[in-house]
C-alpha cells in the first residue's frame, strides 16, 4: 500500500540510510535506499551506526521569511539552503503582507506558501501570521514526513496542533524569547500567559530545539518537555577577517579612533539606548548598523555616532570586519547570530552577561560581559578596550578560533539528527 495513499495520515514507512560510525563527529550520506521502519531493526542500530534521514519532505511552518530579515528569516533561509544540498525537499509556510508579491514564489529549491497576516500594532512592518485553512490544505496535500516549526507563537501554533492532529512528527525550534520582549514594552504581567501558551504549544512536538544552554534552562524551568540544544551556524566564508575595507575605516575614523559598532535592529527590545553617551568618548568612533522603529530617536541621542543603516550580504562583513569592536545591549537573546559573526570576522565582542551570548563570549578571552542593563557598566567595558590597544588585538586573535567548527553544514547535520530522533519515535510525546 503506498503510504501516502490517504491525506492527513502519516506515512508509515520511512526513508532510512544507515552510515557506520566511523568518523564520529562528522555525517556522511550513502546511496539511496529504502527500509522500513521496525522495532527490531531500529534497536539493532542504536549502538552500530548512525541513522540519517535520506530524501525526506520538510514542511518549514515560520512566523517570519522574506522580504523581513531577522534573526528567524535567517535561521530558516539557511536550514533550507541546506536540506535542499542534502537532497531533501522543502516546502515553507510563512506570512503573506505588504512586499511578498514582489519576492519569488521559491528560495532555491524550496516551494514558498503564504498565509494571512496582521501588522504589530508599534512595529507595522513586522508581520504575525494569522491561522488559515491553507496551512491545513498545504500538510494535507503535500503529506511532509517532519513538520519544523520556527520559533512557533501564532501561525507556529497552528501548525504544530495540525501536526499533532495529523501524527505528523514536529520538532519545534525556539528562537524568540516573547516574555523577555513582552517586558520590554511593559508587559510583564503577560508572562505567566506567554509561558502557559508556549508550553501548550511544545508540547505537542516530539522535540524543542533550543540555540543555547540558558535557553535550554529556561525552557526546562517553565516546564517544557523534551528539550534539546541546536545552536547556529556561522558562514565562514562570508564573514572573515580579510575582508576589512581601510576606505571605510578612514571615513568612519579618520583619527583613528577606536569603532565600536552594534549591528541589528535598532528597536526597544534590544536595549539599544544603552549606548547614549558613549558616542562622546574621546578616542572612541560609535557605528550603528540597522534599522528599526528606534532609529530617529538614537540619531537624536547620539549625534556623534554614525549611523549606516541596513546592511545585507558582502557589504555587511565587510562592515562587520572594518570594526575594532563589537558590542551588544540587549539581555533577551536565546542566542545572538551578530555576535557569532562579529567572531568569525575577528571581533572582540562586548556583550551582556545574559542569555545565550553566555554561549559566545568567553570573558577575558575573546571579550567582556557587562551587567544586564547597566548603562555604567557597558561603558565602562568599552573604554577599558579603547585604553589598551594590546587588549583588543589579544581578544581578535582568539575570536575566530571560538566559532571555528560552528559552520552552518555541521549544524545543518545536527538538524537532520534531531528530524532522524522524533521520526523513530524515540521520546513519547
Amino acid at each position: 500500500m503506498n503510504p501516502r495513499a490517504r491525506a492527513g495520515e502519516h506515512n508509515s514507512a520511512w526513508r532510512w540510510t544507515f552510515v557506520p560510525d566511523l568518523d564520529a563527529g562528522h555525517v556522511r550520506t550513502c546511496g539511496s535506499r529504502r527500509v522500513h521502519r521496525t522495532q527490531g531493526l531500529r534497536t539493532a542500530s542504536d549502538h552500530l551506526s548512525r541513522t540519517i534521514l535520506e530524501h525526506v519532505r520538510i514542511a518549514v511552518v515560520t512566523e517570519s521569511f522574506l522580504p523581513q530579515v531577522n534573526g528567524v528569516t535567517n535561521s530558516v533561509l539557511r536550514v533550507c539552503d541546506h536540506l535542499g544540498a542534502r537532497g531533501h525537499e522543502v516546502i515553507v509556510y510563512a506570512p503573506g503582507g505588504p512586499g511578498c508579491d514582489e519576492t519569488p514564489d521559491h528560495y532555491g529549491s524550496a516551494q514558498i506558501v503564504r498565509g494571512p497576516s496582521v501588522g504589530l500594532p508599534r512595529y507595522r512592518d513586522f508581520r504575525v501570521g494569522l491561522p488559515a485553512p491553507a496551512l491545513g490544505r498545504m500538510l494535507r496535500d503535500w503529506r511532509p514526513d517532519i513538520v519544523h516549526l520556527a520559533s512557533p507563537a501564532a501561525v507556529g501554533a497552528h501548525g504544530a496542533f495540525l501536526a499533532q492532529k495529523m501524527r505528523i512528527p514536529a520538532v519545534a525550534v525556539y528562537q524568540t524569547d516573547l516574555a523577555g520582549f513582552a517586558s520590554r514594552y511593559g508587559l510583564s504581567s503577560a508572562d505567566k500567559v506567554l509561558w502557559r501558551w508556549l508550553r501548550r504549544i511544545h508540547a505537542t512536538v516530539g522535540r524543542t530545539l533550543a540555540p543555547s544552554r540558558h535557553a535550554v534552562a529556561e525552557l526546562e524551568r517553565r516546564g517544557v518537555k523534551r528539550v534539546a540544544r541546536w545552536a547556529r551556524g556561522v558562514d565562514l566564508e562570508r564573514f572573515r577577517p580579510d575582508r576589512r575595507d581601510d576606505e571605510l575605516r578612514q571615513r568612519l575614523a579618520p583619527e583613528g579612533e577606536l569603532i565600536v559598532g552594534y549591528v541589528g535592529r535598532l528597536a526597544h527590545e534590544k536595549q539599544v539606548d544603552l549606548l547614549t553617551g558613549l558616542d562622546r568618548t574621546p578616542g572612541i568612533r560609535l557605528v550603528m548598523v540597522g534599522d528599526g522603529p528606534q532609529r530617529a530617536s538614537l540619531q537624536r541621542k547620539m549625534p556623534n555616532a554614525r549611523f549606516l543603516g541596513f546592511q545585507s550580504g558582502t557589504r555587511l562583513a565587510e562592515v562587520f570586519a572594518s570594526l575594532d569592536v563589537f558590542v551588544h545591549t540587549g539581555a533577551h537573546e536565546t542566542f545572538c547570530q551578530a555576535a557569532q559573526e562579529a567572531l568569525a570576522s575577528g571581533l572582540p565582542v562586548v556583550a551582556p552577561r545574559a542569555g545565550g551570548l553566555l554561549d559566545l563570549v568567553e570573558e577575558g578571552r575573546n571579550g567582556l560581559l557587562f551587567t544586564p542593563g547597566e548603562a555604567r557598566d557597558l561603558h565602562l567595558k568599552v573604554r577599558q578596550l579603547g585604553t589598551d590597544r594590546q587588549q583588543v588585538l589579544d581578544f581578535a586573535a582568539a575570536a575566530r578560533p571560538s566559532v571555528q567548527g560552528r559552520t552552518w553544514s555541521v549544524i545543518g547535520d545536527e538538524l537532520l539528527g534531531h528530524y532522524e530522533h522524533v521520526a523513530s519515535g524515540k521520546e513519547a510525546a
